[in-house]
């Protein structure tokens, strides 16, 4: 389903629209070391999603991530296609390079519904409003 980098990278931007602001950025160090990710791997990750302008940061001393008024209007699809380079839900559920309606995988059919429902709430959800909606349901992200 999800690739670790995805997975990585959408755990850091969700910490980030909860804890970061133009006048708060966070480091990569900081954020890695609150969220158990490997350092190099995230800031690897952070810098894609910030040449993919899904992502805001300033160099320096006071320097570091954050997420812009613009970014948080981004959604979790945005993110999965910057990281993993295609579509969510666009490859098979059991990795199989043919897999369709027409020529459907042993599992297609049990997972084609569960994939449309959640590729509309990572289409349809800003990342401000699924971090709200995390906030609400007291879900953590550590």
């Amino acid at each position: 389903m999800l690739s670790h980098a995805s997975k990585y990278a959408i755990r850091a931007v969700i910490f980030l629209v909860l804890h970061s602001d133009k006048q708060k950025k966070l480091g990569v160090k900081y954020i890695a070391e609150t969220l158990g990710i490997p350092e190099p791997f995230l800031a690897k990750l952070l810098q894609q999603l910030v040449r993919g302008n899904l992502l805001s940061s300033v160099k320096g001393p006071n320097g570091g991530f954050y997420i812009s008024d613009a970014n948080e209007k981004n959604n979790m699809c945005q993110i999965i296609e910057e990281i993993d380079g295609h579509p969510l839900f666009d490859t098979c559920f059991m990795g199989l390079d043919a897999c369709s309606a027409t020529n459907p995988c042993p599992l297609h059919h049990l997972v084609v519904d569960f994939k449309e429902n959640l590729l509309e709430k990572f289409e349809v959800l800003s990342l401000k409003e699924f971090a709200e909606d995390l906030k609400l349901k007291g879900q953590f992200l550590n």
